[in-house]
């Protein structure tokens, strides 16, 4: 009889407890292809598992990251004020931009002033914040918890 101590895991030995499959428990199937014991199940990161191991599958839900162009698409239309600065540049170091949000990308922001008509292209990488004077719609409609459009 072989001391508890220098007797192999299950682990060691290629396989998972409670998992059966060609491969396991056979020194040296770790990684072969077809050894359904040596390889542990794939699951997504964040997935709520059993304490068995099962992985609990979550009813998908569609949302969106809080980035600002998000945020910024949500809300087309609403006037905002931009307050933008610029680094090294001798004419202005600060600008302030006061329009309608007609677009939003991951870089970039398209405001109209009404006063003047013109369109003007802002850089996200040169805002520092912007201010509304109106409620603003934050959270995509549909996802559980959102309060319904036109409140």
């Amino acid at each position: 009889m072989v001391p508890q101590f220098f007797r192999p895991s299950p682990y060691q030995m290629g396989g998972y407890p409670g998992v059966s499959g060609s491969g396991a428990g056979t020194p040296g199937s770790m990684g072969t292809p077809g050894s359904m014991g040596a390889v542990p199940p794939q699951v997504t990161s964040g997935s709520p598992m059993t304490p068995t191991g099962a992985v609990i599958q979550a009813p998908q839900q569609q949302f969106e990251q809080s980035y600002v162009e998000n945020i910024l698409r949500l809300n087309l239309g609403k006037t905002g004020t931009f307050y933008m600065t610029y680094e090294n540049n001798s004419q202005w170091n600060a600008k302030i931009f006061t329009g309608v949000i007609e677009a939003a990308g991951r870089d970039h922001i398209i405001i109209s002033e009404r006063s003047t008509g013109q369109r003007i292209l802002l850089l996200t990488l040169n805002l520092d914040y912007i201010v509304f004077n109106e409620p603003l719609v934050y959270q995509y409609p549909g996802v559980v918890g959102n309060p319904p459009q036109g409140r």
